[in-house]
């Protein structure tokens, strides 16, 4: 095997694990909540925690990693992800278990976007760089689709702690291989670091989420929830106001001018916002509402993952073949379709009708990821295109920090259909939304043609 092969399925291997350990831990959630007696919101934090902290952080992991050695810090990263997954398994109760998930996603925010980087400057031939982050992209959906079916199979043998255990070993091999064989790289000009932007991102993000999710519990009037939306506010108005002034910013707001790539960061939002959603709120209905073990709960996420890997790399042959308009339709489709039969679900719902709504909802999302870069980076001087990728990628964490919140909020006020109807109608927001900035990109495509094609 080639050397740069051994490289990337070194990569592959560190998003693997992150991949799992997004979904693996909702299928865990009952049993969570039975061992650690967690309320709704403590189940939320337990997902939030490791996605609010991988969106602020990707963009500046990358930063230093260009800085000080992509290899070194994809190492460090690997380094704290093991040990916290080691931790997270010993965790003697709820806060200790969401302190150590915010350990393993700070060392998670340094081996995406550092694999990434990794990856293309190992594979300089651009055909082989596309196949590559090809390979890159299909392990990415294999691992978010197979983790709820992971996790079943360890709670029901192991215990929820066991979902943590797997991480241990393949984070072990990795960090020997990546000393073995991976090269150390810099950027020939790192970026500036930018503190002042950083610090606003996490307040903005995490003042949204935890304002959305202890909002029914203290109350959406009371001074603690207002206090959190006004500071997300304040970080919203300070980035709008410092970016702009930074020569190198954290987030370069200038790329929200492009329309497409505006329209493929909320298509990433709305589409991750709805799988965190879609297997939080399942989680629970299978095994709370149906009484199911968490066994057979992933069991009947099968055809979900299924689909998800068969319609993954169609995408990408869509999006080569007929540009991105098309498999963004079918994905907002299937994914709006997918949840219709659960919006009217109950603890006797027939079983076929269950797997059927999976089964469209995995063809819709295993549709949606290849658009949703490719829609990025369309329309975008190549200078600009990966830091376009970069910041698609945080919107995707983003998304799942904002659908286990807002839908967790919905259960936690009783009304677990209304949560099914958010989940349809996030799926139509992809339609219509691909529908407009796909049509955006062909007007800047003929007004700029060295823009990066589609």
């Amino acid at each position: 095997m080639p050397r740069r092969y051994l490289i990337l399925a070194i990569c592959c291997l560190s998003l693997l694990i992150i991949s799992l350990d997004v979904t693996i831990m909702n299928i865990a959630l009952p049993a969570v909540r039975q061992d650690l007696g967690s309320s709704v919101s403590g189940l939320q934090w337990t997902i939030d925690a490791f996605a609010v902290v991988i969106a602020s952080l990707l963009v500046l992991s990358g930063s230093i990693a260009d800085r000080v050695g992509r290899r070194r810090v994809f190492q460090s990263g690997l380094a704290v992800f093991t040990v916290a997954s080691l931790l997270c398994s010993i965790a003697p109760g709820l806060g200790w278990l969401i302190a150590f998930r915010v350990l393993q996603a700070i060392g998670a925010s340094m081996m995406n976007p550092v694999a990434m980087s990794i990856i293309t400057n190992t594979f300089t031939e651009p055909r082989e760089r596309a196949r590559a982050i090809g390979a890159w992209g299909a392990v990415n959906g294999f691992g978010l689709a197979l983790g709820p079916v992971v996790g079943g199979v360890l709670v029901h043998s192991l215990g929820w702690r066991s979902i943590f255990w797997i991480n241990v070993p393949i984070g072990v091999a990795a960090l020997i291989l990546t000393a073995l064989f991976v090269p150390e790289s810099r950027a020939p000009k790192a970026r500036r670091l930018d503190p002042a932007g950083q610090i606003l991102v996490f307040l903005l993000l995490a003042g949204v989420t935890f304002g959305i999710i202890e909002g029914p519990g203290a109350g959406w009037s009371s001074p603690e929830i207002l206090g959190c939306f006004a500071v997300a506010l304040a970080a919203l108005g300070g980035l709008l106001w410092w970016e702009p002034r930074r020569a190198e910013p954290l987030i370069d707001l200038g790329l929200f001018r492009s329309p497409p790539f505006s329209g493929a960061v909320v298509i990433a939002i709305c589409a991750f916002s709805a799988l965190s959603g879609f297997l939080f709120l399942n989680t629970l209905y299978l095994q709370e509402t149906r009484g199911l073990s968490a066994l057979t709960a992933g069991l009947y996420t099968l055809p979900l993952a299924v689909a998800n890997i068969a319609f993954s790399p169609l995408s990408g042959r869509l999006v080569g073949a007929r540009g991105t308009r098309l498999p963004l339709q079918i994905a907002g489709l299937a994914m709006a379709l997918g949840m219709l039969p659960l919006t009217w679900a109950g603890p006797d719902t027939p079983v076929w009708q269950l797997l059927a709504g999976y089964l469209l909802f995995g063809v819709g999302f295993g549709m949606v990821n290849t658009p949703i870069t490719n829609t990025a980076v369309s329309g975008m001087p190549r200078e600009r295109a990966g830091v376009a990728a970069a910041i698609a990628s945080t919107s995707r964490q983003v998304g799942s920090a904002l659908g286990v919140a807002v839908i967790g909020a919905v259960l936690a006020s009783g009304n677990a259909h209304a949560g099914w109807w958010i989940l349809v109608g996030l799926g139509v927001a992809v339609f219509l939304l691909g529908q407009v900035s796909t049509g955006a990109w062909a007007r800047s495509r003929a007004r700029d043609p060295e823009s990066v094609p589609a």
